[in-house]
């Protein structure tokens, strides 16, 4: 982001996650109630990255497995004769959908109670960061009537 910039920026997904990643405007003078809310951001933000970028590769990997074995079972190869790549039809990937949420599902609940947890104290600061500004804008309107 430019130098004058005075906000957030959202860059383009990463290839790995497919999440945004998101640059942090950081104040002149920011208090250590907004740096902590700005850290706790950032942290959510990797923690989120760490696990959809490993979760995705995880997937693609077992899918190729997936139709590579099903393939093998039919007595295809991985590309016909035109040399396109051979798939499977949605029947019998929806049972590789099916196993990988389900042999998943340990993992997703412990992201979304993570997830959850970070977000509330996220929420949290929010609340008192607003707060503080509105006691602040609120003493100075005092202040200059």
């Amino acid at each position: 982001p430019p130098a004058h910039s005075r906000s957030d920026w959202i860059g383009p997904p990463d290839k790995h996650s497919n999440l945004r990643p998101v640059i942090f405007y950081v104040p002149p003078e920011e208090s250590p109630l907004e740096r902590r809310l700005r850290e706790a951001r950032q942290e959510a933000q990797a923690c989120d990255q760490c696990f959809w970028a490993r979760h995705n590769r995880a997937f693609h990997q077992e899918k190729e497995e997936f139709i590579y074995s099903r393939l093998k079972a039919k007595g295809l190869e991985m590309r016909d004769e035109t040399g396109k790549k051979a798939t499977l039809n949605a029947e019998e990937m929806a049972d590789f959908y099916k196993d990988f949420l389900s042999k998943n599902f340990i993992k997703h609940m412990q992201y979304n109670r993570d997830w959850y947890k970070r977000n509330f104290t996220i929420t949290f600061l929010m609340g008192q960061v607003a707060l503080v500004k509105a006691l602040r804008w609120l003493r100075w309107k005092k202040k200059n009537v």
